[in-house]
């Protein structure tokens, strides 16, 4: 297997999510700034022109939610419940997508991406992503007051999603270390090794 990622959200939770199931895979890295994302090769695998991209033999996979099912089926674990868990999962990652990390990340983008490219940030978008992500912030705060994880007794592949922006709060200027569970299951998230660490070492190019 060969999983395609750069050091972005999206590749970090499936990056996290092999790294934290010790499923055998060939880490790629894509250079988005030499614009490897949008050559003929990389975009037979995504159309998108996105990472992460997962392959084997010729399963072509993208979008880091299913690869992350992928690897947790793959490894046979519970990492992604099949039980009546599937429900619950399936609530909190469209929850995730639509409303927690969308936010968290047009406020990355904005923050961190913009004056990379050498584009001027937008305060207007920013501070209306900040307001919707302090409404998901309750949300989840309150969902995670009497448990340890997001869904059942142990982490799962919802806790990696809803985690995706959180290592990058910090540099966005965003605390989300006001919401007192939140920050606590951030702080156990963090806590694994996969998680902390997710992706291997950049070997730079000449």
């Amino acid at each position: 297997m060969k999983l395609y990622y750069c050091e972005t959200l999206n590749p970090r939770k499936a990056c996290a999510a092999a790294r934290y199931l010790g499923v055998d895979v060939e880490f790629i890295r894509v250079d988005l700034a030499r614009g490897e994302q949008r050559t003929p090769e990389f975009l037979a695998l995504n159309p998108n022109g996105k990472v992460p991209v997962l392959t084997d033999g010729d399963l072509r996979l993208w979008e880091a939610n299913a690869i992350m099912r992928f690897l947790s089926d793959r490894a046979g674990s519970d990492f992604w419940p099949e039980d009546a868990r599937r429900f619950d999962m399936t609530r909190w990652m469209s929850w995730d997508a639509v409303h927690f990390t969308r936010y968290g990340a047009t406020i990355w983008f904005e923050r961190l991406i913009k004056p990379l490219l050498g584009l001027q940030e937008d305060e207007r978008i920013i501070e209306e992503a900040r307001s919707s992500l302090l409404v998901s912030c309750r949300i989840i705060d309150e969902h995670l007051a009497d448990r340890t994880w997001t869904v059942g007794p142990a982490v799962t592949a919802a806790d990696f999603a809803i985690g995706a922006a959180l290592p990058y709060a910090d540099a966005m200027g965003f605390d989300f270390r006001q919401f007192r569970h939140l920050s606590r299951w951030y702080e156990a998230l963090d806590r694994i090794d996969a998680w902390h660490d997710p992706f291997p070492p950049n070997l730079q190019r000449d």
